[in-house]
């Protein structure tokens, strides 16, 4: 069986198998020797035992584990033990499993930007204990830049980003081997230091312009010919079991693909020369595991979506009103502006300019949402994996991730159309509504038009979006379950997406200021868009 994995993981290094197959085979190898466990345990040889033992774990925070999930099957795949921690584990955690599992390697992994500091708080923890062991950083978030710059002079041992499964076995292969170790950790760090004089040469991507200038030339529109829409339906709307038949028909499966390294447009990535058979494998698989979690009700889409009375006040905050009379605020938005105007027109975005402002006497409305297809989710994916059966442990994760995404696309469709009315006759296909050629947009905070992760909280007190959905936020604002999405609602003609860019201190001076937050507490939470150093 080994001797077959081993195949299987020389066959996927080489690019000459894929992700899917690689895990079907984990599959088959796992149950099997599920099955031969009580014949051979008594036999067990020097030559069963394992390359080398990893301890795993989605840093504290982050509920984001499919990379991870992956990772971990493809390295047990050739031969390592791997100890998984799951999400959400904090640094003590971590470090106490590693010494009692007498851990050869630890991996972390995490999606969110917040975790990027956890990562730095493990590498200063593991330095302070006096701990030895090799440390690998993945995830959507990490880069080789960060880990080098930020991670790597925190810990005087090896510390190595993975950029993917397909490398990892590579990696820990060479860090666990005692005639390769010293060339290659002495390569990583060779690598590491020109990525650092690089990065202290290179001249921060800086802001054109300072905050005041910045608020000078702010997207303006003509509010005296532009009349807002009216929402059809004021307040909070919300959704206890919406139908998933109608989701289906609104996924987009190319991140879907991507999920599992399969790199193609959906459709055209059924027919592609390279992975054309693998997509048609895994997509067959994909709509027989869709069907089973509609039909057993494992799957439960819990949704809600609040349209509200506003205007913009201080060129880049929103007030949300309780009512009409837009007497009494009940929150206010705080938005970022950019700062540069390189290869645009030269204007400076915030998307608080998407809303009327107070002085334009112009009453506007602003909506927000919060959806979720992924209550039971974890209990249904570690079932399988206690069974033996990763590929469809990783299946139903990444199937419903794609339906919480397809929900907050049909939440918004029907926002348009219905609730708050602005388009009614607006007829899109499901590909227009992937290319979002739609009017309005919803932006969700974290990401680069609203990058401050901490409005999420002031999001979900006007949804009530625990006690209505169930979704709660980590301590860095991560939604659990993690198949969920929020966000905002704008809906006039020109509102678009857009990325800040990088932000001066006068900014995060004037942010922490209107959000009366400590300095430094606004400069973590902002740390990959400031254009200065903190420290």
């Amino acid at each position: 069986l080994m001797d077959g994995m081993n195949v299987v993981g020389d066959l996927f290094g080489a690019g000459k198998m894929f992700l899917p197959q690689v895990v079907k085979s984990a599959r088959v190898m796992k149950q099997a020797v599920a099955y031969l466990i009580p014949y051979i345990e008594a036999e067990k040889s020097e030559d069963t035992q394992a390359k080398g033992k990893i301890v795993m774990a989605t840093v504290k925070g982050d509920v984001h584990d499919i990379g991870k999930n992956i990772v971990g099957v493809v390295l047990q795949c050739n031969n390592y033990e791997v100890i998984d921690l799951g999400v959400m584990v904090p640094t003590e955690k971590i470090l106490q499993a590693a010494i009692e599992h007498k851990a050869d390697i630890i991996g972390l992994s995490g999606l969110i930007t917040p975790s990027l500091d956890e990562m730095v708080h493990v590498a200063k923890e593991m330095q302070r204990r006096g701990m030895n062991l090799p440390l690998l950083i993945g995830g959507a978030t990490t880069s080789k830049a960060h880990t080098a710059v930020k991670i790597e002079p925190q810990y005087e041992h090896p510390v190595i980003y993975v950029t993917d499964a397909s490398r990892a076995v590579g990696v820990a292969g060479k860090l666990l081997a005692p005639n390769l170790k010293s060339a290659y950790v002495a390569e990583i760090r060779e690598e590491y230091e020109k990525v650092r004089e690089r990065n202290a040469k290179r001249r921060p991507k800086a802001a054109d312009l300072d905050y005041t200038q910045a608020r000078k030339r702010r997207f303006r529109t003509d509010w005296a010919n532009h009349t807002p829409a009216k929402p059809n339906t004021l307040g909070l709307m919300t959704f206890d079991d919406y139908d998933l038949e109608e989701l289906v028909e609104r996924i987009d499966w190319t991140p879907f693909f991507m999920s599992w390294q399969l790199a193609g447009k959906y459709p055209k990535i059924l027919n592609d020369e390279v992975v054309g058979e693998a997509a048609q494998s895994l997509f067959a698989d994909a709509q027989v595991m869709l069907r089973k979690l509609i039909d057993e009700q494992r799957v439960h889409a819990r949704g809600v979506i609040g349209l509200w009375p506003a205007n913009s006040v201080d060129d880049d905050v929103i007030e949300v009103y309780a009512d009409e009379s837009r007497t009494k605020v009940i929150e206010r938005l705080h938005h970022i502006r950019q700062q540069t105007t390189k290869g645009r027109d030269g204007i400076c975005y915030s998307l608080a300019d998407f809303i009327a402002p107070k002085e334009s006497g112009k009453p506007d409305w602003i909506g927000g949402f919060a959806v979720t297809t992924g209550h039971g989710v974890d209990e249904l994916s570690k079932a399988y994996e206690a069974a033996g059966d990763d590929y469809n442990a990783i299946m139903v994760q990444a199937l419903t991730d794609r339906l919480a995404e397809a929900f907050a696309e049909r939440m918004h469709e029907r926002v348009r159309k219905e609730f708050w009315g602005y388009v009614p006759e607006e007829a899109l296909d499901n590909d227009a509504l992937i290319a979002e050629k739609y009017q309005g947009i919803r932006p969700a905070p974290g990401y680069p038009a609203c990058p401050d992760h901490t409005e999420k909280a002031t999001l979900f007190r006007l949804l009530n979006a625990t006690e209505n959905t169930g979704l709660t936020l980590t301590e860095n604002f991560a939604m659990w379950p993690a198949a969920a999405v929020s966000g905002w609602y704008f809906a006039h003609p020109q509102s678009k997406y857009f990325s800040t860019g990088k932000i001066t201190r006068d900014q995060v001076e004037a942010l922490a200021e209107r959000k009366q937050m400590p300095l430094e507490e606004m400069e973590r939470w902002l740390s990959p868009i400031l254009s200065y150093d903190p420290s």
